[in-house]
């Protein structure tokens, strides 16, 4: 399975670490001086989150970038709550039921 965001197509991209020895000018040094180079990868934050991808629920491997930008629509339980939410919590002195409360709310009764 390839590191690559599946909205954005960003993925892995190369780069450099750099080490550097000595003090710098601005405070009383002689400059600073790169000792070593080595490769690495700068990889994007991907995240598996289950989607509606043309109206079909699967998983899908994003980046956080496009979860942020609302690039994608996450799939709902049937109660129309996302899974991370607690359930509403009901007031029984107010005579309100679990039925009225889905209709009221655009629930899916």
């Amino acid at each position: 399975m390839s590191r690559i965001c599946e909205i954005t197509g960003k993925g892995s991209i190369k780069g450099s670490h750099i080490w550097r020895s000595g003090k710098a000018k601005k405070k009383g040094g002689i400059g600073t001086h790169i000792t070593a180079i080595t490769k690495r990868k700068f990889r994007p934050n991907l995240q598996n989150v289950k989607a509606v991808i043309n109206g079909e629920v699967r998983y899908i491997r994003v980046s956080a970038q496009a979860l942020k930008q609302g690039l994608v629509t996450k799939a709902r339980n049937d109660a129309g709550l996302k899974p991370t939410q607690p359930l509403p919590r009901l007031n029984k002195s107010a005579g309100l039921s679990v039925l009225s409360f889905q209709v009221v709310h655009g629930g899916p009764f």
